[in-house]
């Protein structure tokens, strides 16, 4: 059943029938009470008149029975009086009402000796009349005294009363009803309907929507409830996505960690093997290169192949360096320090090349918890490439705090690296430079010294027109762990 109408079965409807019930007992009650004023009126006009009449009816009797019945008239609404003998023989009478009783009935009030009262309808008239014996003073009854009221008083209209009372309570109930009833559907039926639509929306999965808050204030603070509470579960809900996602990228460093420490049991399983002969011909290549017998060009070619030996031992110690585990000491370091120091460290490449290099940092500048030659290393690997890159002429590093975290983003101006490449960009070997001019470890290197530091990093497309690197470091050990 719905709410209005167990409202109003429960509540409004007993309300109603107790209020009719107590109005009809008022007015029966007020009926009952003129009736009984009227009774009394008459009787005791009765009783007086009946004194004042008992010395008019006795046969020695000087006053006039007209004068003393014509005094009856000036009581309030005494429409007839009536003076009968012994045989109920009209003697003399004025007004209305001559003929209510019968002779046998007058001569029944002379034989019960006592006053007689009741309602009596004659010729279409509504009366109520009192009879009573007229006694002379040594108690001889010598007729009967008949007193006529007319109920042409309220009396008359009690019954229309409560016709008319009923009917003026069942519009006015039925008014009321009605006021509840539109009251109910304008001020809590709609609004209860708006909130359900809401919620319903919610349980179909859309999570943005919200209760107006307005309305009676009950509904209000409801409204602000529930909002609360989609507020908290939205809340909750990117707390598990972050979760989720932090667990994934967690998951594929711990992926990228695994591939490159077999990497680095591996490369130094090659280093051991090859080391010896790489010594070997690096140490023959030396000592044909002192002899006085081998001309210029013979030289220069030994110089190459020992710097291609130099160059496949320093790959073999990367390798090695990837798969290793390290312990990083961390101190408390000056972000704006460190991107300093980089920048010296690459200012022979970009000053060829006329490359500006723009650094926005928040003010003051922020500060994180990091090894300083590793992040150093980091970002000058990251300059180095971006400096290397063709028809760079910008470079920018920008910096951003976050609660426990610093954003940290290098960015160039230069052609930037394919989407199709943006997913392999920090595998061991892969690099888009020529052969022989890279050995695809940098950025392999990179995420590895990020990784230790408990960041992440990625690649994106610049605003500047080319390649972005995102990285993420804690601030602090707590926002580490």
């Amino acid at each position: 059943m719905r709410l209005r109408n167990l409202i109003i079965l429960t509540v409004i409807v007993p309300l109603f029938v107790i209020l009719v019930v107590f109005s009809l007992v008022a007015i029966k009650s007020l009926e009952d009470n003129v009736r009984s004023k009227l009774q009394t009126e008459v009787e005791i006009i009765t009783r007086t008149l009946s004194s004042s009449l008992s010395y008019a009816v006795t046969p020695d009797s000087n006053t006039p029975l007209e004068e003393a019945l014509q005094s009856a008239f000036s009581f309030h609404r005494i429409y007839g009086a009536y003076v009968f003998d012994t045989e109920g023989r009209d003697i003399y009478g004025l007004g209305l009402g001559k003929d209510i009783f019968s002779r046998e009935e007058i001569q029944q009030i002379i034989e019960r000796d006592d006053l007689y009262s009741n309602y009596r309808q004659h010729e279409g008239w509504n009366y109520y009349s009192a009879l009573t014996p007229l006694r002379s003073q040594d108690g001889t009854v010598y007729g009967v005294l008949q007193v006529n009221r007319l109920n042409t008083g309220i009396e008359n209209y009690t019954g229309f009363i409560s016709v008319v009372a009923v009917l003026v309570f069942m519009i006015g109930a039925a008014g009321i009803v009605f006021s509840i009833w539109w009251g109910f559907r304008r001020h809590i039926e709609r609004p209860l309907n708006r909130l359900l639509h809401v919620m319903q929306l919610v349980e179909k999965g859309d999570r943005s929507q919200r209760a107006t808050e307005d309305g009676p204030i009950e509904y209000r603070h409801l409204a602000s409830g529930l909002n609360g509470m989609l507020d908290a579960m939205a809340e909750k809900d990117q707390e598990i996505e972050n979760r989720q996602r932090r667990e994934i990228e967690l998951e594929k460093r711990l992926r990228k960690s695994k591939k490159l420490a077999e990497l680095g049991v591996l490369a130094a399983g090659v280093a051991h093997e090859i080391g010896a002969p790489l010594t070997v011909i690096n140490g023959q290549a030396q000592r044909l290169a002192r002899r006085d017998v081998i001309g210029d060009d013979e030289r220069a070619r030994l110089g190459r192949i020992r710097g291609e030996v130099e160059r496949i031992v320093e790959i073999v110690r990367q390798l090695m360096e990837l798969g290793r585990q390290h312990n990083v000491e961390k101190g408390e370091l000056a972000l704006d320090q460190l991107i300093m120091n980089a920048s010296d460290l690459v200012e022979d490449e970009l000053e060829p090349r006329n490359i500006r290099l723009d650094v926005e940092l928040p003010t003051p500048a922020p500060n994180l918890l990091a090894n300083g030659q590793q992040i150093v290393q980091v970002l000058t690997n990251l300059l180095r490439n971006a400096a290397q890159a063709p028809e760079v002429s910008r470079i920018r590093v920008r910096a951003q705090q976050q609660e426990h975290e610093l954003l940290l983003w290098v960015e160039d101006d230069g052609p930037g690296i394919p989407d199709s490449h943006h997913h392999k960009v920090f595998d061991p070997f892969f690099t888009t430079k020529p052969v022989g001019q890279g050995s695809g470890l940098g950025l392999s290197m990179v995420h590895r010294i990020i990784n230790d530091h408990g960041g992440t990093i990625g690649v994106f497309d610049s605003a500047l027109g080319g390649a972005g690197f995102e990285i993420t470091l804690p601030i602090s050990e707590t926002a580490y762990a």
